[in-house]
Order: structure tokens, then C-alpha cells, then sequence
């Protein structure tokens, strides 16, 4: 069908070229490409890691795409890309957009699986990678503007699970140089592949929905590419049968334009969320407000004193899966407001460390626990975009200390600087490569334009 929602996407899909991707797009994308690298090689020594590879390692198959640090290990491409999105999303450390998603999960393991399947001669140039990586992302970032419940933070489906295996396939569809007609039901493919419920947030099933989001669209691509067909009205809002508004208690599709002289891609309007420690985006409001009333009771008491402290208030906003007043493990405290409010204020900062086992169950972080109250304040919505995070410490000699935040560090109106984006890289990536390798990824993927076969990524 001419004209619809669905081809409209499919022909952006094939028409993109690398010339409609402006310098801030290119720039913004690098970005994003090299730290969702240092992720997935940190997330390669998480024991959800683990099991996801050796459960693909079952398979015997044409073993020929690359594993996250663990160099000589090959797997077939489909398989390859599922375990490089889990370590992507193992930690929740991975960038986070508006409306919510992880993007750069859901499509770089495939781009990186498909471009060591290709035959020699047919290698993607780094300018064919970083394009199919953009298409990957505009395809994502328009599917979640189809409906204003995305703007939320999820209840229902991870995000990534929905908008990432459509981004993924079309990403890969580009990768892959699909007609369009093989675009169009490449989508059609991957909606019926897609979907996760927000109940395993916070447990070790999360990161498998950026995994099979970024295999599946990938499957989806290679499906369409060898004829397999599926309905080219999926993404349309058809009465009476639902596509892709399955996913959607409200759906309004708009038609992608054609990619033309003045196309400007959703990346270029908005910038990325990239996280300075491994937690639920949420935690960074509440972390960087609990730093600031920390240092605030240091100048106040000459040191860090519990003791002191009668009651600890958070005013955060509704939200069920990330109130969590008693994490018991590492998941449920990387979504918890509360762990990361008193492991800021205990510790003054949180990192890698602070979701240890050891770290999780200290008799004084569970003290700390026991004093805390959350407020729901009706200004303090559920959307990154308008969401604060406020800390309040009530103290027994009746004073009140308080810090928030509206804006943390990282957010994409509060972009890392290079400098800070690079050392959570080499410090991600130290954990699996020597030196010298870090580096040469670093120079890889800030020359990626010029990059004659992209799979030496």
C-alpha cells in the first residue's frame, strides 16, 4: 500500500543517506556508540552475563561475530548480538532518551554482529554504520512519539522491548540494504517478535529485554531479506485490529517523512542521557540531591553522622517499580530510590561498588533504610523530562537540611562533557582490555566516518 504510516517508515528506511546526518547528529551518535562499548565490556563480568553466554554457547551455528570481553569467543550473529545487549543493559548503565527508552542497546549489537557476517566484499564502510545506527534511533524516537503514555515512565512494556526491536530491525535493514517493500515487513516482523512487562524490572530477566530487542530485529531484518512477509499496515491504526497499538492504551501514528535536503533527525532536537553510575535513570536525581544536603550536614555537623539524623524524606514521584524501601539484591537496588539516596548520603557517591552484595546488606546502609519517608508531591511527575528528586534530613535538635535536584549531571539538558563521557569509558573498559586496546576503540570510533570496513569495530 502506497501512503500509509507503515511505508512511509519502510521508504525513510531505505532513502536515509549519509549526508542527512548533520555534524551535531554524527557527534551526538559517536557519543553513544562508545559508551554503550564501555557498558557492554564492563556488563561482560555480570554473572547475568554469564548465563546468557553460556546458554548461546549450546548452539553449535556459524560462529563468526564477536562477545564483549572475552576476546577468541565467536557466536553466530543472531546470538552474538543477544548476549552483547545483555551486557549492554546487565547493569542498567546504558543511555537513556525521551521519550523513555535505552537506544543504543537495542540496535549496536546488531550492527556490530551483521557487519562480521557480511562476505569481505560487501563490508559496511564506519559512514554505512554510523547511518543505519541513526536510522536504528529515529525509528525508535518516532514510534514512542505515536502515543503520550511513552512520555511516562512504563508500567506495562520495557520500552527498549517495543521501540528497540522495531529499531533494531530497522537498523539492520539499512545495515543489510533492503528494498523497501523488505523494510516494511521487516517492522511488520519485529512487532510480532517484540513486548516484555515492566514486572521483571529489577531482576535478572530486565536485561534480556534489550537482548532479544537488539537478536530479534536482527532476526526480523534477515527474515524480510529472505522473503518472509508480514503486514504492511503494522504500524497503521487499523479499527478493530490492533498492530502496533497493541503496545499503547493510546495511539496516534504520523507518518515519517521522506528524508530530504532539511531532514533533521530527532538527535539533533534532543540529546542523550548518559549515566554516571550503574542504576534506573530515576536514581541520579535522588543520588545528586543526596549529595548536595550531604555536604550541606558536613558543613552543618563537621562530619557524616547518622546518629544525628531522625528521619530521611524523599519526595519522588510515583512510580511502583523503583520504590523499593528493603532491596535484598543487586537488581531490586539499582531500582530502588531509597538504597541510592542512603548509599549517596552514607558513602557520598555511588558506583559499581555500591551494588555488591556486601555493600547492599551493611548494618549501617540498613539503619539508614529504616529512617527513610517518601512523599509523592503532585508537581513531581513521572517523566524524565519534568521529574525532580528531593532529600531532607530531619535531625533530632529540630533543624531540616535539604537537597534537590531537577537536572542531574548527565541528563540530556546537562550533557556529559567529552572529558567525563571518556573516563567512564576507559574505567568501564578497563575492567576486560588492556591500554592499548582502549585506546585504539577510542580512536576507532571518533574517526568512524573514515573507517573502511566498519567490522573492525
Amino acid at each position: 500500500p502506497e501512503d500509509t504510516v507503515t511505508s512511509s517508515f519502510a521508504s525513510f528506511i531505505r532513502a536515509a543517506r549519509p549526508e542527512h546526518l548533520s555534524p551535531t547528529v554524527r557527534q551526538r551518535s559517536k557519543r553513544m556508540i562508545l559508551d554503550s562499548l564501555g557498558v557492554g565490556l564492563v556488563g561482560s563480568t555480570t554473572r547475568v552475563f554469564d548465563i546468557a553466554l553460556r546458554y548461546c554457547r549450546l548452539y553449535s551455528s556459524v560462529a563468526v561475530s564477536s562477545v564483549y570481553g572475552k576476546p577468541g569467543v565467536k557466536l553466530s550473529p543472531t546470538l552474538a548480538a543477544f548476549t552483547n545487549g545483555v551486557a549492554t543493559h546487565s547493569m542498567d548503565f546504558d543511555d537513556t532518551w525521551h521519550p523513555a527508552t535505552h537506544p543504543s542497546g537495542a540496535v549496536l549489537p546488531a550492527l556490530l554482529a551483521a557487519s562480521q557476517m557480511l562476505p569481505p566484499n560487501t563490508k559496511p564502510n564506519g559512514l554505512d554504520f554510523l547511518l543505519a545506527f541513526n536510522v536504528g534511533l529515529e525509528v525508535q524516537g518516532r514510534l514512542m512519539h505515536f502515543s503520550t503514555e511513552a512520555h511516562d515512565i512504563p508500567k506495562r512494556f520495557h520500552p527498549p522491548s517495543v521501540v528497540g526491536t522495531l529499531g533494531s530491525a530497522a537498523a539492520a535493514a539499512k545495515l543489510l540494504s533492503l528494498s523497501s517493500a523488505q523494510c516494511c515487513h521487516a517492522l511488520g516482523i519485529a512487532a510480532s517478535l517484540a513486548g516484555a512487562p515492566m514486572a521483571n524490572a529489577a531482576t535478572q530477566a530486565k536485561p534480556l529485554h534489550v537482548g532479544n530487542a537488539t537478536r530479534l530485529g536482527l532476526e526480523a531484518a534477515l527474515l524480510a531479506g529472505r522473503g518472509m512477509e508480514a503486514n504492511p499496515l503494522i504500524l497503521d491504526d487499523i479499527p478493530g485490529c490492533s498492530g502496533f497499538s497493541a503496545f499503547y492504551s493510546v495511539y496516534q501514528p504520523k507518518p515519517l517523512p521522506a528524508p530530504g535536503e532539511h531532514h533533521e533527525f530527532l538527535l539533533e532536537k534532543q540529546d542523550i542521557a548518559f549515566k554516571r553510575f550503574p542504576a534506573h535513570l530515576g536514581m541520579h536525581w535522588v543520588v545528586d540531591a543526596a549529595l548536595s544536603v550531604r555536604n550541606l550536614f558536613i558543613n552543618y555537623a563537621g562530619s557524616f553522622s547518622p546518629s544525628l539524623i531522625r528521619t530521611i524524606m524523599l519526595k519522588i514521584p510515583v512510580s511502583k517499580y523503583i520504590n523499593r524501601p528493603f532491596p535484598s539484591s543487586e537488581h531490586q537496588a539499582r531500582h530502588s530510590f531509597q538504597f541510592n539516596a542512603c548509599a549517596a548520603l552514607l558513602d557520598g557517591e555511588v558506583g559499581l561498588g555500591s551494588f555488591s552484595e556486601s555493600s547492599i546488606h551493611r548494618q549501617e546502609l540498613r539503619e539508614l533504610l529504616d529512617k527513610v519517608v517518601v512523599e509523592h508531591p503532585e508537581d513531581n511527575v513521572a517523566n524524565f523530562d519534568k521529574m525532580y528528586g528531593e532529600v531532607a534530613l530531619l535531625l533530632h535538635s529540630g533543624d531540616v537540611l535539604t537537597g534537590k535536584c531537577d537536572t542531574f549531571y548527565g541528563h540530556w539538558r546537562k550533557p556529559l562533557s567529552n572529558e567525563s563521557l571518556l573516563k567512564k569509558f576507559r574505567s568501564n573498559a578497563s575492567h576486560v582490555l588492556p591500554e592499548e586496546k582502549i585506546e585504539a576503540i577510542i580512536t576507532l570510533v571518533d574517526n568512524l566516518e573514515n573507517l573502511s570496513d566498519s567490522s573492525q569495530l
